[in-house]
């Protein structure tokens, strides 16, 4: 298991990977099992950073312990990432630490619900959710953030397939998108 996410590692864009290793040797000094539990593995990040290729505008909902928002960020340069959250986890901020300040300026960290929807006009090319994984609230916030996604921009559902999480498949379901399937991910792609 170990090997086999490592030689994903390589595969990332630099920054993200070398945010990765330090940061999981973070959380192995400090004894946090929860961040590297919670987080996108590489094997999961790898579709995540393709699907999200192209974006400039990024929403994230479900910070966690914020390796995927930091990764996010760290992907592209010129890349703005807003990320949302319900609670602040205390690991957090040591892994914000390890972010350069020119890319520290581009995240922005929210404690508020994904189902309060946008709060401003801006158009998003890619939204990440990843939060409570329960089924109405899964649909309700991928409705309310898809509204602002411009043609051709993403959402990608974490932990689609999963026994643990099977409310995220359900509302995919329900909703009847059509999309691509990446292990532990389901990647919409909006018309237009």
């Amino acid at each position: 298991m170990v090997l086999a996410q490592g030689a994903r590692l390589v595969r990332l864009p630099p920054p993200v990977a070398a945010f990765y290793v330090r940061a999981a040797l973070v959380a192995w000094r400090t004894g946090d099992r929860v961040s590297p539990a919670i987080a996108a593995r590489p094997i999961e990040l790898l579709p995540i950073l393709r699907a999200s290729a192209g974006a400039r505008q990024v929403v994230e909902i479900g910070t966690g312990t914020a390796w995927t928002a930091i990764a996010l960020t760290l992907a592209r340069r010129e890349r703005r990432v807003l990320s949302l959250d319900l609670e602040e986890r205390p690991e957090r901020e040591r892994y914000l630490r390890l972010m350069p300040a020119s890319a520290r300026g581009r995240l922005e960290l929210a404690l508020r619900d994904g189902e309060q929807g946008p709060r401003d006009e801006r158009e998003l090319d890619f939204v990440f959710i990843d939060s409570s994984h329960r089924l109405e609230e899964t649909k309700r916030t991928f409705l309310l953030w898809s509204e602002r996604l411009r043609p051709g921009g993403v959402v990608a559902f974490h932990d689609w397939g999963n026994p643990d999480y099977p409310e995220v498949t359900e509302a995919i379901e329900q909703l009847g998108l059509a999309g691509e399937r990446s292990h532990l991910l389901f990647i919409w792609r909006k018309p237009g």
